[in-house]
């Protein structure tokens, strides 16, 4: 009795917080008009990279991704507070910063499991919750009736998947095979309640292995380049001259495929892959490529392999779209893509991600919810994947705890601004030196300017950048006279956005890494 006392108290919550998009319905049914969620993540997955984001470079069109957009709406500021893969995965699920949640990097970071997250939440409220795909929080999955992961990274080929406690090896390609596993639940689901998805694949990560039957996808294109390409890090600090992260020092033979490359291979995808890489491999070593011309040659390998990545997501985007429309799901469903961060696609000469900087700290977010988001809509303002899950439990009528640092995007889905909507962010970057030897730092972003702080044992240094005057953050003008007004009024805003966040004056030293300040040298390009 008291069991179904609770329920009726929870459907009358909810039908109360779901407001105008609830249509009335039969007492006992208002579950049954809660919106459907599906989360679609991926990996390292840069905005450049998304048709709809319009990149001049036109690297690739992305049909799928797109029609979300055309269907939904293209956020155009979505910012990471961590620009990592494991912290990001924490944000999402806690809604709260590393700092709060404790999963601050891929070194050493434990999710701790037994803290408050939306699916939890959203399981307690009536939802079916599933999470299939890259998990990558080191401990299993809370808060989901159903799981099936893949272990730590994952591979591309003949992945292993842990499917609620159990391993075992699935034949085929892990983009394929995470969207097969996530269509199989969505099959066998109880049809009579609502549900939550999260479908998050690997791709597009390093070492960016695209399938056997997009090899060759581009037809052999020659890429137009970024124009920071060949960046030489003057003018700032000796944060971005000792990194270890460019296309031209950093990328591996295996990286490049220039290597006797291993995956699990069938013997006829080995034929099919050796087929494709090695002519033009051994053309390459016949040209002896020096200089820009051997850097040009890496971007234009690195940009078919993960490109040709992207491709396979996009396409599995289009399945789990598919299926909405043919089950009749699609009405009343909310479909979100995104990923854990940006990524470089050879702007400053980089990969990889972790900077405060703009290819990093951005994420591509596609959100589609029918009858409540105008088809085609574009909105500007500052939102992140702290707010994720604040706006998937609002959208499910279920209440925000109060420890949650994001904030529900509800209302601009409904096209309604709220006059107090943030106007700057905070960020936060803790992994050192290992493995790509980017120094630690925060600061605050707002509309135009960016100010950073790196603060570690090594480098006390301030920058500040004019993203209206400067867009490619080539110039650091903290110590500009003309910006001292700006400079000092931001360094008001980043303190007291600290206090807001409850940010500790410093990180606790497995904040860094397994191996924190140890190993420190001179690298980059």
């Amino acid at each position: 009795m008291i069991e179904r006392l609770s329920m009726l108290v929870r459907a009358a919550a909810t039908a109360a917080a779901l407001g105008p998009w609830l249509v009335a319905t039969a007492p006992g049914q208002e579950a049954a008009r809660r919106p459907n969620i599906v989360f679609l993540f991926s990996d390292d997955h840069a905005y450049q990279a998304v048709g709809a984001y319009g990149d001049p470079r036109k690297l690739i069109d992305t049909p799928n991704l797109d029609r979300i957009a055309r269907e939904g709406v293209r956020f155009d500021r979505c910012l990471v507070p961590n620009s990592i893969c494991g912290p990001s995965r924490a944000t999402v699920l806690t809604g709260k910063y590393s700092h709060l949640n404790g999963f601050y990097n891929n070194s050493n970071s434990r999710f701790d499991g037994a803290q408050t997250t939306f699916p939890k939440l959203l399981r307690q409220a009536g939802y079916q919750t599933a999470v299939v795909g890259k998990w990558h929080l080191v401990s299993e999955p809370t808060g989901f009736d159903y799981w099936n992961i893949l272990p730590g990274q994952g591979i591309y080929y003949d992945p292993d998947m842990i499917e609620m406690g159990v391993s075992s090896r699935r034949t085929g390609y892990v983009t394929d095979v995470v969207t097969d596993a996530s269509i199989a639940w969505l099959e066998k689901r109880d049809r009579s309640r609502p549900f939550l998805l999260m479908s998050q694949h690997k791709a597009p990560h390093r070492p960016w292995s695209p399938a056997i039957r997009h090899l060759g996808h581009d037809g052999d294109r020659t890429y137009p380049e970024p124009p920071t390409l060949f960046d030489d890090y003057a003018g700032r600090t000796l944060a971005e001259r000792d990194q270890d992260m460019t296309i031209a020092g950093t990328m591996t033979p295996n990286d490049l495929k220039l290597n006797d490359f291993k995956e699990r291979f069938s013997p006829e995808q080995r034929a099919a892959w050796d087929d494709y890489y090695r002519p033009r491999n051994e053309a390459f070593r016949k040209a002896g490529l020096q200089g820009d011309d051997l850097i040009r040659w890496k971007y234009n390998r690195y940009m078919h392999d993960y490109l040709g990545c992207i491709k396979a997501v996009d396409e599995n985007v289009g399945r789990i779209l598919k299926y909405l429309d043919d089950e009749g799901l699609a009405e009343n469903t909310i479909v979100v893509y995104a990923s854990d961060q940006g990524f470089y696609l050879g702007e400053h000469g980089w990969f990889d991600k972790r900077w405060i900087f703009e290819e990093s700290l951005r994420t591509p977010l596609l959100v589609r919810w029918p009858g409540v988001v105008k088809p085609g809509s574009i909105e500007p303002r500052i939102v992140s994947n702290v707010d994720f899950a604040p706006t998937f439990l609002e959208a499910a009528g279920v209440p925000v705890p109060p420890e949650v640092q994001g904030r529900s995007l509800v209302p601009l889905l409904r096209g309604e601004a709220p006059p107090d909507w943030r106007k700057n962010f905070y960020y936060e970057y803790f992994e050192y030196p290992e493995p790509h030897h980017v120094r630690p730092h925060y600061g605050v972003v707002d509309s135009r300017y960016k100010l950073v702080r790196f603060d570690g044992p090594d480098l006390d240094a301030w920058e500040l950048f004019d993203l209206k005057e400067d867009p490619n953050e080539l110039r650091n003008v903290h110590d500009d006279p003309a910006r001292a007004q700006v400079v000092a009024e931001l360094k008001r805003e980043l303190e007291r956005l600290r206090r807001e966040l409850k940010v500790p004056p410093k990180p606790p030293r497995e904040a860094y890494g397994s191996r924190p300040f140890e190993g420190a040298s001179k690298r980059g390009r």
